[in-house]
C-alpha cells in the first residue's frame, strides 16, 4: 500500500514568483504539487498551506505552528514534507527536532534554490527526493533532504547562497543520499517506538558574536531582555580579558541573576574546547557556563529555547549536555 503523506507548505523560494518587487511567495500548496505529478505515483498526498512567507520571516511562533499542525495530524498520515524557504530551513529543523522527538514517523523538510515556477530549477527533483524518502519504509524522525543528501535535523547548516547543494551536514555524516528515487543509507538506526511533543519555547534568548574589541556594555542589554544567553567565540572558546576584564565579570552577574549562558564558536567546524586556552578554562572554573562543543549554532540556539520553556534552571545544565538525535558529543 501506499504511504499517506500531509505536505505542508510554509513558502520560501521553492514558491516564488517574481511580480515585480523581487521574490516572494506566491505559488499555493496544491500549485507546488502540480508541478511534481510524479509525487503521486509514489505515494497518497494531501497539502496544506499553513503559512506562506520568505523564511527570512520564520522564527519561534512558525516552528510551534508547525510542530502543533504535525501532532494534530500525527495520526492520520505515515510521513510529513515540509516545503521551506531555504534562509532559516535549518532553524526549523532543529527547531522541529526538539519540539517533537522520538517520532517513528518521518518529518521531511526541503526547499530549493530556484521557484519550482521556473523551467530551470532544483526544486521539482528536492521535492520528488523529499517524498521518495519520507515514503521509504526506513525514514524516521526529523531530516533535511536536499541536493540528494539526507541529513539530521539537528545538523543541517546552510553553507551556500546559490549553489544548489546548499546545505552540509556538519560534524557528523550524512545520513542517506537519494538516487533515481531510491534512498541508499549510510547509518541506520532503530525507529523509536512513540513520539514525545512539547508546546513551549523560551524566545528570550540571544546570540552574542564576538569581534575583536566589543564592548562589554552590551551585557546593559542582555541583562535585561534575556533569559539566556549564546556566546559565539573566537576558535576553540574563550572571553576577552580587555576592558578590565568586564567581559568576565558580566558575564559572572548575568549568570547570579539565574540565567543561563552557552559558550560556542564561530568557527563551522570541529566545535568549541574550552578546557584547551586559558581563556576558556576560567570559565569552566566558573562552573556555570555550558558549553556547546560540536553543537551548530542553529541546534544551540533552538535546544536552549526548548530547555528554558520546559524545564526548571537547576535541570538545564545536565539536559543541554544530554544528546538528542546526535546533536552534541
Amino acid at each position: 500500500m501506499k504511504k499517506h503523506i500531509l505536505l505542508i507548505a510554509t513558502g520560501g523560494t521553492i514558491a516564488s514568483k517574481n511580480e515585480g518587487n523581487g521574490l516572494a511567495p506566491a505559488i499555493s500548496s496544491e500549485g507546488i504539487l502540480s508541478e511534481v505529478p510524479e509525487v503521486r505515483e509514489i505515494c497518497n498526498v494531501d497539502a496544506v498551506q499553513l503559512f506562506n512567507l520568505d523564511s527570512t520571516n520564520v522564527y519561534a511562533r512558525h516552528w510551534l505552528e508547525i510542530a502543533a499542525l504535525i501532532q494534530k495530524n500525527y495520526n492520520l498520515y505515515d510521513g510529513f514534507v515540509i516545503t521551506h524557504g531555504t534562509d532559516t530551513l535549518a532553524y526549523t529543523a532543529a527547531a522541529l527536532s526538539y519540539l517533537i522527538q522520538d517520532s517513528p514517523k518521518p518529518i521531511v523538510l526541503t526547499g530549493s534554490q530556484k521557484s519550482v515556477y521556473l523551467r530551470d530549477t532544483d526544486a521539482r527533483q528536492n521535492l520528488l527526493d523529499a517524498f521518495c524518502y519520507c515514503a521509504d519504509g526506513g525514514s524516521f524522525g526529523v531530516e533535511v533532504v536536499f541536493d540528494g543528501k539526507v541529513i539530521l535535523g539537528t545538523r543541517a547548516k546552510k553553507t551556500r547562497t546559490r549553489s544548489y547543494n546548499a546545505f552540509a551536514s556538519i560534524d557528523y555524516p550524512e545520513i542517506a543520499i537519494i538516487r533515481e528515487g531510491i534512498p541508499y543509507y549510510y547509518i541506520r538506526e532503530e525507529k523509536p517506538a512513540a513520539p514525545k511533543f512539547y508546546i513551549k519555547l523560551e524566545e528570550r534568548v540571544f546570540v552574542l558574536k564576538m569581534t575583536p574589541g566589543l564592548s562589554a556594555d552590551i551585557f546593559d542589554y542582555c541583562d535585561t531582555h534575556t533569559e539566556g544567553l549564546i556566546i559565539e567565540s573566537f576558535g576553540s572558546g574563550g572571553l576577552p580579558r580587555y576592558e578590565d576584564d568586564m567581559f568576565f565579570t558580566r558575564l559572572k552577574r548575568y549568570l547570579d541573576a539565574g540565567k543561563v549562558a552557552v559558550l560556542t564558536t564561530q568557527v563551522e567546524r570541529e566545535g568549541s574546547a574550552l578546557d584547551k586556552y586559558e581563556v576558556g578554562r576560567r570559565l569552566l572554573a566558573c562552573g556555570n557556563v555550558l558549553e556547546a562543543r560540536s553543537m551548530t549554532l542553529e541546534a544551540t540556539l533552538t535546544k536552549l529555547m526548548w530547555l528554558l520553556g520546559n524545564f526548571p534552571r537547576e535541570e538545564i545544565p545536565t539536559l543541554f549536555s544530554r544528546p538528542i538525535r546526535k546533536d552534541i558529543f
